[in-house]
């Protein structure tokens, strides 16, 4: 029998960690170490790429904004800043809650973009994703829309993109007219795209004396949504002060019916009769938020009375995000 010669094995160049390439997952680390790359040093970006990012909009002017108009939102549209100004042959640069056809961009023919903020993410960072979204569209041929893709680990969020001084000023339409310029001849498709969405959209209005707060309507009765800036239990403990001492309302037959979560930030919720409008809420709304500052600033321990009522509102919680 012959014998089996000895197996020698090449010694593999190293690669210093900061030139290491990145190539498929199930593909040889590059760094020959002889593992995988997803195993190797895959590991660090992917988990990167996958980590939640608990409050995405964090340090963005008019965060409570940002989450309201992904979470809550039907139509509306915000015309965004970018640091340095924007890049020669692009007019403008707008946020959309949605896109025709759920486009996650769309360069226009006349080469301003249109970013859509509630869709589907591939990574844990919503600011990430649409960052590399808004960087695709910023050189997109014109007329053309931008498909959604996982962004690279190390790539920039919308913090790094956005001027942190500009304006977050929402406009909320009554239908998603705004896709096109000329609605009327738009293609079959975005037609019908857009009859779809407007069968759908909740008639919203945001309130003008406070902040991230806005009014919907539903058949049954009317709510008001407002997404709050506080930390979540300084804010429960807050509203249950005012909930047991009976002046967490917003007028008569208004009721303080619960809280959502959404992107680390809270959201009251009132539910309101169904003939009070947003501009009928305005002046309410105004003074709860002043009732509201000084429950803030109690630090007394809750009454029994204060701890049913915070259990209330705990136990009426729904986590959007």
């Amino acid at each position: 029998m012959a014998k089996k010669r000895p197996q020698t094995k090449a010694k593999r160049p190293q690669i210093a960690d900061g030139e290491v390439p990145v190539v498929g997952a199930r593909e040889p680390c590059p760094c020959g170490s002889g593992r995988r790359y997803k195993a190797c040093h895959g590991r660090a970006a992917a988990h990167a790429v996958t980590e939640l990012v608990q409050r995405p909009f964090e340090g963005l002017p008019g965060e409570g904004d940002w989450v309201a108009l992904r979470e809550l939102v039907p139509a509306a549209t915000v015309e965004l800043t970018l640091k340095g100004g924007l890049p020669e042959g692009v007019p403008s640069v707008s946020l959309a809650t949605v896109l025709p056809m759920a486009w996650p961009a769309l360069r226009r023919e006349d080469g301003s973009v249109l970013l859509g903020l509630q869709n589907d993410t591939a990574s844990g960072d919503i600011s990430r994703d649409l960052a590399d979204t808004l960087q695709r569209a910023l050189t997109a041929d014109p007329g053309t829309p931008v498909q959604g893709r996982r962004a690279p680990a190390d790539g920039p969020r919308l913090q790094d993109l956005l001027d942190p001084e500009g304006t977050f000023e929402p406009v909320v339409h009554t239908g998603f007219e705004f896709w096109v310029p000329d609605a009327e001849n738009s293609t079959p498709e975005v037609a019908a795209s857009l009859e779809r969405a407007n069968a759908a959209a909740i008639p919203t209005a945001k309130l003008q004396g406070v902040d991230a707060a806005y009014w919907c309507e539903t058949p049954d009765k009317n709510h008001l949504r407002w997404v709050m800036p506080y930390p979540e239990e300084q804010l429960l403990d807050a509203l249950a002060r005012l909930h047991a001492a009976g002046r967490a309302g917003l007028g008569e037959g208004t009721r303080l019916v619960g809280s959502f979560r959404a992107h680390g930030l809270t959201v009251p919720v009132w539910d309101l009769p169904s003939g009070v409008t947003a501009e009928d809420v305005e002046k309410p709304a105004a003074e709860f938020a002043e009732r509201l500052t000084g429950a803030l600033a109690s630090d007394t321990p809750l009454t029994a009375d204060e701890r049913r009522a915070r259990g209330g509102l705990t136990n009426r919680q729904v986590t959007l995000s």
